[in-house]
């Protein structure tokens, strides 16, 4: 992390300098939004599309971003370029887009001064043993403002991951009140049934890799945009989580209910070849 480089406001400083003014109103009152990609071959994977939904989550609470989509990619690509010219034994990387409400003299009313950052960390490998044996789940109740929005808000997110873990989970899916489950703290959520792959329509994060996915499966099975019911997880024949981080996870758990027949199921396996040649073909 020493060694990296970061883009803050303008200027490229190294990681260990990167600051904010602590007046921000992102770190004074968690008012900003941000977003997620990576690297494959050194190459950012769906770079347009992290952008524009980073766009809509600050438009949506208000903040009007003063740089356009290219103006952003730009910045992205020319972070990644100084890191790896800095750092030729660096690989693939994750990226963080931080737009934030900006300095703020009161502490509550933006300025019309957001701040824009794009932080870099190593992008781990893939855990091999747990997508061979897949991932338990459990789900946690609770309301969620703005879930459509990827904002700094992630008090119920952090909440939500401390019990999962202390359960031995891997993730924690939202449940609403009226039993619907959603998606993951930062995974989208799919199940197939029959020759069916189903995602819920509403309350969750337009998820990018959850599209990608969706869009390659279209060929073999039937995708649709459908509430998933608490109750009927019993009945289902597989379950996985999709996202930037985990690709296409299969999962064989969820609180105390078997998913299937315990074990990844061929779906989830086929999908997982399909998003690497996908993967590859793009970059």
């Amino acid at each position: 992390m020493s060694n990296l480089i970061f883009y803050v406001n303008g200027e490229y400083v190294p990681a260990e300098q990167a600051s904010l003014p602590v007046g921000d109103l992102g770190l004074i009152r968690g008012y900003g939004v941000f977003d997620v990609l990576r690297t494959y071959k050194r190459t950012p994977f769906q770079l347009r599309e992290h952008v524009e939904r980073l766009q809509r989550s600050a438009r949506s609470i208000l903040i009007t971003p003063p740089w356009s989509t290219e103006q952003i990619e730009s910045i992205v690509h020319e972070t990644l370029a100084r890191n790896y010219a800095a750092n030729p034994e660096l690989g693939d990387l994750a990226i963080r887009l931080v737009l934030t409400g900006g300095p703020s003299k009161n502490g509550f009313t933006p300025e019309s001064r957001p701040s824009l950052m794009v932080m870099l960390i190593p992008a781990g490998p893939r855990d091999e043993e747990l997508y061979a044996k897949g991932g338990r789940l459990i789900t946690v109740q609770m309301d969620r403002f703005k879930p459509t929005v990827k904002s700094l808000n992630y008090i119920g997110a952090i909440m939500a991951m401390q019990q999962a873990t202390a359960a031995d989970a891997i993730e924690a899916l939202y449940r609403t009140e009226d039993g619907l489950v959603t998606e993951g703290t930062r995974t989208s959520f799919l199940v197939v049934k029959g020759d069916r792959i189903i995602s819920a329509p509403d309350l969750v994060l337009e998820g990018i890799t959850r599209k990608v996915v969706m869009e390659i499966a279209a060929d073999r099975w039937e995708v649709a945009l459908e509430p998933i019911r608490y109750s009927d997880l019993s009945q289902i024949d597989e379950a996985m989580l999709v996202g930037t981080g985990k690709e296409v996870l299969p999962i064989v758990q969820i609180d105390d209910i078997q998913i299937g027949s315990g074990r990844p199921g061929p779906v989830a396996g086929e999908l997982m070849k399909l998003m690497d040649a996908y993967i590859a073909s793009v970059t």
